[in-house]
């Protein structure tokens, strides 16, 4: 058995999160919470436990949340005992894989959130945009829907390579409306709106991507323990020579995730753990992967059934 540890995106936040975990391990949730609550400026872990949906939305707080609750998860996972020999994450969930494998640590990781998530929201408010989760087309059709309605003048492009049959798409309102009419047309079942006001890893993330490389210029990356595998390239990472610009780019450049699950079952991975707030990556890898086995961790009766 060869495990690889997955980490939850942006949009799986829900009230509430993780809040088991951490009375389960409070050892464990002291050392990490302490970390979150000297890198913030609001009161964090309050927001996870008794925050609206709403609240939790919000960029600035959902990046941190998530990232605080796979680390719950990833403490819990290690507290029973359970080995991993590589990691991946979803878009937000990449920094989870860092500090899971030690490219970065508990500090860093942090600061590099608050950058990341400041930077982010900063540029979803000057450059709104949309998101659609385009579901049952092929994602070269995707691209050529996307490719046909910029020809037409409005902006759209896919960022999330999910699986064969999910691609999402990102955009201004006006672009994402008419792509997903297309998509449509051409055969897919449907085009679902996604709860966000930005189109993140989209040219309208670049100032954000800008901001973001000069403020943690001054970070340490190291090499990781174990494999990493990197949305941006879509297989292993082994070159760490610059990750404030590869880290950078990841803010708007397309999220590969099939490859990337492709290359890891290829490296011999057969067990998938997801660690964080719900399971859409064990989704994913179902949809993706045959002969795997895929399981989440998200409470004490995940983290048992993981077991």
């Amino acid at each position: 058995m060869k495990t690889a540890f997955l980490f939850s995106g942006q949009g799986s936040q829900y009230p509430g999160m993780g809040k088991e975990l951490a009375e389960q391990f409070p050892d464990r949730a002291k050392s990490i919470l302490e970390v979150a609550e000297s890198t913030f400026d609001f009161d964090l872990w309050k927001l996870i436990c008794e925050g609206t949906a709403e609240e939790l939305a919000q960029t600035r707080v959902s990046q941190p949340a998530i990232f605080t609750v796979s680390l719950l998860a990833l403490a819990a996972a290690e507290e029973k005992g359970i080995a991993f020999e590589g990691v991946a994450g979803h878009s937000l969930g990449e920094y989870a894989a860092m500090a899971a494998s030690g490219v970065l640590s508990l500090e860093d990781g942090y600061k590099a959130i608050k950058y990341r998530s400041e930077a982010m929201e900063k540029a979803a408010k000057e450059n709104p945009g949309a998101m659609a989760a385009v579901i049952g087309l092929s994602a070269d059709k995707v691209v050529e829907v996307c490719e046909e309605v910029k020809a037409g003048g409005n902006y759209v492009t896919a960022v999330n390579f999910n699986s064969p049959i999910q691609t999402v798409i990102a955009g201004t309102k006006e672009g994402i409306a008419i792509a997903s009419e297309k998509a449509k047309e051409a055969g897919a079942r449907r085009a679902m709106p996604l709860a966000v006001s930005a189109a993140f890893h989209s040219d309208l993330m670049k100032s954000a991507a800008e901001e973001f490389n000069e403020a943690v210029k001054d970070i340490k990356f190291s090499q990781p323990k174990v494999k990493f595998y990197s949305n941006v390239i879509g297989k292993e990472l082994t070159d760490f020579s610059d990750m404030p610009e590869l880290m950078a780019k990841h803010i708007c450049s397309p999220v590969k995730f099939t490859d990337e699950l492709n290359a890891m079952k290829e490296d011999g991975f057969d067990t998938y753990i997801e660690l964080g707030p719900g399971k859409v990556l064990t989704g994913l890898v179902g949809k993706t992967l045959k002969e795997v086995k895929a399981v989440n961790i998200e409470n004490t009766e995940t983290l048992n059934a993981a077991l």
